[in-house]
């Protein structure tokens, strides 16, 4: 059962990633990606996941270290419950991003690849959009003319 369910998550939040980049500016997009509840399905699975595991995930939260945090994830429900949380958390980011990106007026040609390297790789989505996000704000505030 937990390798069905380490499946399902990445599937509980592709349809919201699908939104957010091959449908930008469609109205309905914005509303999704405005609300929080996007994420509700996947913390779901990490409740499911995570309670066989709660000695384990307990010991590793609170008092962390790398050999408490690799037998965590050396447990295929450890494992599975860190990846829920990951994709629950990119996924805010990733939301986050869209939102910001519509405000800031934004190609989502630009906003498209950044979206998806935030799904593979989100510190590194996150570090290019933040770069991207301060240089159209200071554009914004400079003066032209």
């Amino acid at each position: 059962m937990t390798g069905a369910l380490f499946e399902i998550t990445f599937y509980l939040t592709a349809p919201f990633w699908l939104l957010m980049i091959f449908a930008p500016s469609w109205s309905g997009t914005a509303r999704v990606a405005a609300s929080p509840l996007t994420v509700l399905p996947v913390l779901a699975v990490y409740v499911v996941m995570a309670v066989p595991v709660f000695p384990e995930l307990w010991t590793a939260v609170s008092s962390p270290d790398l050999g408490t945090f690799r037998d965590l994830t050396a447990l295929a429900g450890g494992a599975g419950t860190i990846w829920a949380q990951v994709l629950a958390w990119d996924l805010l980011i990733g939301q986050w991003m869209y939102l910001q990106s519509r405000k800031l007026g934004l190609s989502p040609l630009l906003m498209g690849p950044l979206l998806v390297l935030t799904i593979l790789l989100s510190p590194f989505g996150l570090l290019i959009f933040l770069a991207v996000r301060a240089v159209r704000l200071r554009r914004r505030e400079t003066p032209t003319g």
